[in-house]
C-alpha cells in the first residue's frame, strides 16, 4: 500500500516507518521537524535499504496537504503528528489545541476530499483520565486530566462522529501507554529536543552524564513505593500494533479503539533500579513535587487487541531498558553528532 505517515520522523514514527518498509509498503512522511531530526529517517533508509520521501510541511497548512495528496494519492494514513508533553500542555493549552485538534481536522478534510478513508490514529491512555479501575479496558469512561489528554479525547470524538456519518471510513484509535526502548540495532531511538518529557530518556541522559539526576515527580502516591506506576511498552511492539491495526482495517473496516500496552505496571523507582543494574552505574534521583495532570497508576488491559487484531507485546521491562541503553550509549547526544545527508524532500 501507499501509506502517508504524519510525524513519521519522530520517535514512534521512525520505528513504524521502518516496519512498514520492511513489509513492502511504499511510505511517504510529512513532518515539520519541530521535535525530530532528518537523521532518524536517513537511518531508517539505511536499515530498510529503501528510500523515504520526506515532506517538511505542517498539518496547519492545508494547501501543503492538498499538494501531497494530489501528487502521490496515498491509500491510508497513520497519524502521529502532534505535540505530546503534559506539562507544556498545561502551560500552553492553545498551542496544543491548534496543533493536535486543528491539524487533525485539516488532515481529515483533505483525506475526505481525496477519498482516502483508512486512518490509524495515535491516541493515548490519557483519554482515560484518572481511571478508577485497573487494568484499564477500552470500555471505561473517557475523561482527561490535562489539556494534552483533552486534545486526544477531542480528536477521538471527532473520529466517532465522522465514522457515524459515513460507513466508508475505517478508523483505528490506538490508545497506547508509555512507549520506551529503541530498535535493537541502536541506530534509531528516542531523541527528544530540549528537556525530555518522558522518564526513560531522562534516565538515559543521566546515565551518559548529560544530566545530574532524575527528578521523580511525586513520592507520596498510593503505590507500593510512593512513585507513579505506568505501563511501559517497547516502541517496536507498539509499532507492530499499528501495522496489525492497519491490516485489520483494510480487511474489515469500521471504527475501533484498542489499547496497546503490556498489561503490567512498573513504578518510576523500579525503572530507575532496572536501568542502574543493566547500565552498571548509579542513577542519582531526587523526589520532587507531583507534576500537574499526572495520575498515580495507569496500566492497560490489552485483551481486545490480542483477540481482535492478533497483537500482543513481546518485550519486557528488562529488554526495554537494555535497548534504551544500547541506543543512548551509541548516541550520547542523539542524532546530532552525525552529519545528515539529504533525504529526498518533496515538500
Amino acid at each position: 500500500m501507499r501509506i502517508l505517515v504524519t510525524g513519521g520522523a519522530g520517535y514512534i514514527g521512525t520505528h513504524t516507518v521502518l516496519q512498514l518498509l520492511t513489509e513492502g509498503h511504499d511510505v511517504q512522511v510529512i513532518d515539520n521537524l519541530c521535535n525530530s531530526e532528518r537523521e532518524g529517517l536517513r537511518r531508517v533508509e539505511e536499515l530498510a535499504g529503501r528510500s523515504v520521501a520526506l515532506h517538511t510541511d505542517d498539518l496547519l497548512k492545508p494547501d501543503s496537504l492538498e499538494r501531497i495528496f494530489a501528487s502521490w494519492d496515498p491509500e491510508a494514513v497513520i497519524h502521529f503528528a502532534g505535540l505530546k508533553a503534559v506539562g507544556q500542555s498545561v502551560a500552553e493549552p492553545l498551542k496544543y489545541y491548534q496543533n493536535n485538534v486543528a491539524g487533525t481536522l485539516n488532515l481529515l478534510d483533505v483525506m475526505e476530499r481525496h477519498d482516502v478513508r483508512i486512518l490509524v490514529f495515535s491516541s493515548s491512555a490519557t483519554v482515560y483520565g484518572d481511571a478508577t479501575h485497573q487494568p484499564i479496558a477500552e470500555d471505561q469512561r473517557l475523561s482527561a486530566t490535562n489539556p494534552y489528554g483533552r486534545t486526544k479525547l477531542h480528536v477521538e470524538r471527532m473520529l466517532d462522529d465522522l465514522a457515524a456519518s459515513d460507513p466508508r471510513w475505517a478508523i483505528a484509535k490506538l490508545r497506547y501507554f508509555n512507549p520506551v526502548g529503541a530498535h535493537a540495532s541502536g541506530r534509531i531511538g528516542e531523541d527528544p529536543q530540549g528537556v525530555p518529557n518522558n522518564l526513560l530518556p531522562v534516565i538515559a541522559q543521566v546515565a551518559v552524564g548529560h544530566r545530574e539526576r532524575v527528578k521523580v515527580f511525586g513520592g507520596d502516591y498510593p503505590t507500593p513505593d510512593g512513585t507513579g506506576v505506568r505501563d511501559f511498552i517497547h516502541v517496536v511492539d507498539l509499532s507492530s500494533g499499528h501495522l496489525a491495526a492497519l491490516d485489520y482495517l483494510v480487511d474489515n473496516g469500521g471504527l475501533h479503539a484498542w489499547n496497546l500496552g503490556t498489561g503490567q505496571g512498573s513504578s518510576v523507582l523500579e525503572v530507575i533500579e532496572s536501568f542502574s543494574r543493566i547500565a552498571d552505574r548509579d542513577i542519582p534521583y531526587e523526589i520532587v513535587e507531583r507534576r500537574t495532570g499526572d495520575v498515580a497508576v495507569s496500566y492497560a488491559d490489552p485483551t481486545a487487541a490480542r483477540r481482535e487484531i492478533g497483537w500482543k507485546s513481546e518485550r519486557g521491562l528488562e529488554q526495554m531498558v537494555a535497548d534504551t541503553w544500547n541506543w543512548q550509549s551509541q548516541n550520547p547526544i542523539g542524532y546530532k553528532p552525525e552529519q545528515c545527508p539529504a533525504i529526498e524532500d518533496e515538500g
